[in-house]
């Protein structure tokens, strides 16, 4: 008995120290928040599991192994990437370009396309010290070509690239085929449209009506058609070769004149708006067609005769401005030492852009005939202004000779690439107005290219313009004025003479109705 009581006692006491050295090995620890008898037992589930050789050698680095797979990461400072990065998106877009979809026959390639050679046009623009690069312009080719295939143009040529803030423009000029492009409808048609229906829906009878206003806005000048003056071509712009083409809107003279008051750079989203002062009528898109209107009135050039004008145009009278001009075959080329030499050897094949905003001057006070009045008709033709003076610019294919100074700087600068090799150059000329404007000639070769940041040069700091006065509130005149109360003494005066001309009117119509009653006897 005695010897049973004390097994017991041992096994009660191992018991005791083992359920104490389990409790020691689940104490967590304060660095890892992990236990010892957790641990050793994933350990040797992971032992039994792989049953590694010479397990003894590696058990410290399988315990550190269990140990990092239990980290987990509440905070990290490093930033997720992104599933599709920016450049991994342009890639996959630009891969497009370097694929054939179909298969296309040697002689429908052989056929006259829109698509320019900027292959080409790259090497010369190279000579003249002034590109892209020949991979981003190979990229560019590509995209053009692009873009020929999926729009009906007749023509298509690169007109250059406009730096920005965040992303830039490749910019191409085109011209859609008789009949093929479609008519848009601006926000500002749409606006007067909404306008006119609802002044001819409106009718409302006011008992007692508001006072109006007086103020009448100065006419809005008419925007120039589709195909004509600044809207001749359309142009349309990618960000970078590869992403979509995006067809600029027509350009209206209001945002052609408030372009020429500001100084903005782009930002390269089309749709960001313009905030500046005298306030932009539109957003950047708008902006952007405006600055290439104005660019390239005033830097697109030719070598003098590559260009005519047509046989029709030339019987018609000599006060209408011409406005298209025909290639002229038997133009033989001017030597590139000449072209560098005197800028009257290049001309202007664009037309210039009127203080109107239009390339076409219209008269704003002119009427139509049904705002006169049948009976009125004599009267208001008597009192309407004289006819303004119509507005005449440089006409069609003018030497940059006749270009006038600004801030007493030449317009334009000639040289040719190269001086060494002069019998292999080209003739290069390059614009101060607007720094970016590039133009070589080789032969009957030749090509315009704009790369720059859209902005005129300036010779001092940009300042805004001046607000202007601010109108009367309301026109000042003596049923208006207020006036000085008067004294007592004046006031007495007043009441008598009042009462002596009331008296005196009423003795008249006495005199009077005693005449009638003589009368009547």
């Amino acid at each position: 008995m005695e010897t049973q009581d004390a097994n017991q006692g041992v096994d009660n006491q191992r018991q005791q120290a083992a359920a104490s050295f389990k409790a020691f090995m689940l104490k967590n620890s304060t660095k890892s928040n992990l236990n010892l008898y957790d641990h050793l037992a994933r350990l040797l589930t992971k032992v039994m599991d792989e049953r590694p050789q010479n397990v003894v050698d590696v058990i410290e680095d399988m315990s550190r192994g269990v140990k990092r797979g239990l980290l987990q990461d509440n905070q990290s400072t490093l930033r997720d990437m992104p599933l599709t990065p920016a450049a991994q998106h342009l890639a996959d877009q630009q891969r497009l370009l370097f694929s054939r979809v179909e298969e296309v026959d040697q002689e429908e390639e052989l056929v006259e396309t829109p698509l320019p050679n900027v292959s080409e046009i790259g090497y010369y623009m190279e000579q003249a010290g002034v590109g892209l690069g020949r991979e981003e312009m190979q990229r560019i080719f590509l995209a053009l070509k692009q873009l020929v295939e999926s729009q009906p143009l007749q023509r298509c040529r690169l007109w250059g690239k406009i730096l920005g803030t965040k992303s830039n423009y490749v910019v191409a000029e085109a011209e859609y085929r008789e009949g093929e492009e479609e008519e848009e409808q601006t926000p500002e048609d749409e606006e007067r449209e909404t306008r006119d229906d609802y002044e001819e829906n409106e009718v409302v009878e006011e008992i007692d009506p508001l006072p109006r206003s007086t103020y009448k806005s100065p006419p809005v000048v008419p925007k120039e058609a589709n195909r004509t003056g600044v809207n001749k071509f359309g142009y349309y712009v990618c960000k970078e070769p590869g992403l979509p083409w995006v067809k600029l809107p027509l350009v209206s003279p209001a945002q052609i004149n408030a372009a020429r008051q500001i100084r903005k750079f782009f930002t390269g989203q089309l749709d960001a708006p313009i905030v500046s002062y005298p306030s932009f009528p539109g957003n950047e898109a708008n902006y952007l067609r405006a600055q290439i209107a104005r660019i390239s009135a005033g830097t697109q050039v030719s070598p003098l005769g590559f260009y005519q004008f047509g046989e029709e145009e030339g019987d018609e009278e000599d006060e209408a401005p011409r406005d298209s001009y025909e290639r002229n075959p038997d133009f033989e080329g001017i030597p590139v030492p000449e072209m560098a030499e005197s800028l009257s050897n290049w001309v202007h094949h664009v037309q210039h852009i009127l203080q109107q905003g239009r390339c076409t001057w219209v008269n704003l006070a002119a009427k139509p005939e049904d705002e006169f009045d049948e009976e009125g008709d004599a009267e208001e033709k008597e009192e309407e202004p004289d006819e303004p003076e119509p507005e005449v610019g440089p006409p069609l294919l003018t030497p940059l000779s006749e270009d006038a100074e600004i801030f007493n700087t030449p317009p334009w600068s000639s040289k040719m690439s190269s001086t060494l090799t002069s019998q292999y150059a080209v003739a290069v000329l390059r614009s101060n107005l607007w720094p970016g404007a590039h133009a070589y000639a080789c032969g009957k070769k030749f090509e315009n290219i704009y790369i720059g940041w859209g902005l005129k040069f300036a010779e001092k700091g940009y300042i805004p313009s001046v607000p202007p006065m601010p109108q009367k509130e309301y026109p000042s005149g003596p049923e208006i004025t207020e006036a000085v109360d008067p004294s007592l003494e004046e006031e007495q005066a007043l009441k008598a003479a009042l009462e002596e001309q009331q008296a005196a009117q009423e003795d008249m119509e006495d005199m009077d109705e005693e005449e009638e009653d003589e009368d009547d006897d």
